[in-house]
């Protein structure tokens, strides 16, 4: 099957928790949007479709066969097991969806320092308060999902190197975009902690060294970080 993957053309964000997954696993796919005028027109028409029998509220979606998915998780739920990314087992399925969606929070919670009040306010319409808000995620919430994720791995030790065991799952490229996005949007404050999460680091230089992985970095697929996306780097918000 040939995959189409509809998102913002111009910026990594949700859609790169998908296409790392598509990329790891050597999958036909088209980054759908990136396609010009007409990608873009095509992608809009699947938004605004009355015909669609369950139509996207937003991008990212993929479009597989006769099926339009839209969010992330939904997405890589559906993509797991069909590109052994993981076990076809319920219990399998479930624990990596419920690590997803708890990844899926931690990346709205990177979006809200830089948009604490309205996300469509520019930054510079609420720069006091995303200082505020940048200051407690670096504080607390960045070291709380750090924590999480790296007691995962250390109660994972003896069965395995990954977060499901002993077999890489789409988690654990979605916890590697997470490391690339906070050392982009928060580099001191990562230099800083990471000391402490040693198997969560040595996961993602894990995931980096994947043969697939390491050719889609070094490609011109793989957009930069920027600031119009998820992860954003304001020297301002890692200040005191």
């Amino acid at each position: 099957m040939r995959y189409e993957l509809y998102y913002w053309p111009s910026i990594q964000g949700r859609g790169e928790f998908i296409r790392l997954v598509l990329e790891d696993a050597g999958a036909d796919y088209v980054d759908a949007a990136r396609d010009g005028k007409r990608g873009m027109a095509a992608m809009m028409r699947f938004m605004e479709s009355r015909s669609i029998e369950h139509p996207p509220f937003a991008p990212p979606f993929l479009k597989a066969g006769k099926l339009v998915i839209a969010q992330t998780a939904n997405i890589l739920f559906y993509l797991g097991p069909r590109l052994d990314r993981v076990a076809k087992s319920e219990t399998s399925r479930l624990w990596a969806h419920q690590l997803q969606l708890t990844i899926a929070d931690w990346v709205s919670e990177v979006h809200d320092t830089h948009h604490p009040i309205a996300s469509n306010l520019y930054y510079e319409d609420q720069k006091t308060g995303a200082k505020w808000r940048a200051a407690d995620f670096r504080a607390n919430r960045l070291p709380k999902f750090c924590d999480y994720f790296e007691h995962i791995l250390k109660r994972n030790s003896k069965g395995g190197d990954y977060l499901l065991g002993n077999k890489l799952s789409y988690v654990d490229l979605s916890l590697f975009q997470m490391i690339e996005g906070l050392r982009y949007a928060f580099p001191q404050t990562m230099a800083r902690l990471e000391p402490q999460y040693p198997r969560v680091l040595a996961l993602h230089d894990r995931v980096m060294a994947r043969p697939r992985i390491a050719a889609y970095l070094s490609s011109p697929r793989r957009l930069a970080f920027n600031e119009q996306g998820i992860f954003r780097h304001y020297p301002e918000l890692e200040e005191e």
